[in-house]
């Protein structure tokens, strides 16, 4: 780990934009040769919209002070796909696997668990679940003891997608889903993700609620308001967080935003490090806003300290992937 007093000073952010201190010593052990880039893990989040009289607003939660990894940092709901999700056939409803293979760019089997991921992943962090007992319908209230046991059954892996989908005679309901970005984490980064930011309606009957052991307060918050809340350094983000809000904007309504998901580019955003004229240069290509110029000081030894990143729990989940 390097020593802290020594460390290069974290830049003044744009906007709210968390910035880890350490990606400096790390992205020139990139370039050097001597950090080799981790494979990502493929995971999704979901940008929950709720319809108001102001416009959509969307669910968020901001990740504990306390944590390392972009602590005090807002993000949606997310984590990493469970390989379960692949080798098991899940109650389906809406677009085939085969369509979903074709919009995210995969196999069947790798669309099976990332839509899974999509869908559990947002009843485990926020109690909403895209599902029902046929077609065209959802559940309602899942707020219920028994929901709640099968809910943390589902967080601790002690219970698959499949089997709580079949326990309950549910289809997951695919069409309530709109594939909307792709995210991998920077090559320099410890741990890394493929992510998969969909867009989806809170359903009739479903409220939100923080279930999240690594969220200290949850929020409805319309997009623009979010956006300038970052904008004036008030709400810590990181990179596709503030993107995919932005990009939310024009919408007046959930349906609106879900029937434009399917025109939405899926290519995904890695960043890129370069050196110039002795700073470190960091980009997102399409996304300028989030490009960074650092004063390349003297070098630290890269850090060996696991990133205390949301996937720090046994279930592996990134919440807000950068």
């Amino acid at each position: 780990m390097p020593n802290q007093q020594q460390a290069q000073p974290t830049p003044p952010p744009a906007g709210g934009q968390w910035y880890p201190p350490e990606w400096p010593d790390r992205i020139r052990a990139l370039a050097d040769g001597s950090l080799v880039p981790v494979e990502p893990k493929r995971a999704a989040t979901v940008m929950l919209l709720r319809d108001t009289p102001a416009g959509p607003t969307v669910h968020m939660l901001r990740r504990r002070a306390s944590m390392a990894f972009a602590g005090g940092a807002y993000a949606y709901p997310g984590g990493g796909v469970d390989p379960r999700d692949e080798e098991h056939q899940v109650g389906w409803a809406g677009p085939s696997r085969a369509e979903w293979a074709e919009r995210l760019g995969t196999d069947t089997r790798t669309a099976q668990a990332i839509v899974c991921g999509a869908v559990r992943e947002t009843f485990e962090e926020a109690g909403v679940l895209l599902a029902g007992v046929s077609e065209d319908t959802v559940v309602g209230d899942t707020t219920g003891d028994d929901w709640e046991a099968d809910r943390e059954a589902l967080v601790a892996r002690e219970l698959s997608f499949a089997e709580f989908l079949d326990r309950r005679g549910l289809r997951l309901r695919s069409d309530l889903l709109g594939a909307w970005a792709r995210w991998i984490t920077p090559e320099f980064e410890q741990r890394r993700y493929d992510t998969w930011f969909f867009v989806a309606a809170l359903p009739e009957g479903q409220r939100t609620r923080n279930a999240s052991t690594e969220a200290d307060r949850t929020v409805w918050i319309r997009p623009a308001d979010a956006a300038a809340g970052y904008d004036k350094g008030e709400l810590l983000m990181m990179p596709p967080t503030i993107s995919t809000l932005r990009s939310l904007e024009p919408y007046g309504s959930a349906a609106d935003a879900l029937a434009a998901a399917g025109e939405k580019d899926l290519a995904p955003v890695l960043a890129r490090a370069s050196t110039e004229d002795g700073e470190l240069v960091l980009s997102w290509p399409g996304h300028d806003e989030f490009t960074k110029r650092v004063s390349l000081g003297p070098a630290d030894p890269p850090s060996d300290r696991p990133a205390d990143s949301p996937a720090d729990r046994p279930t592996d989940r990134p919440g807000s992937i950068g």
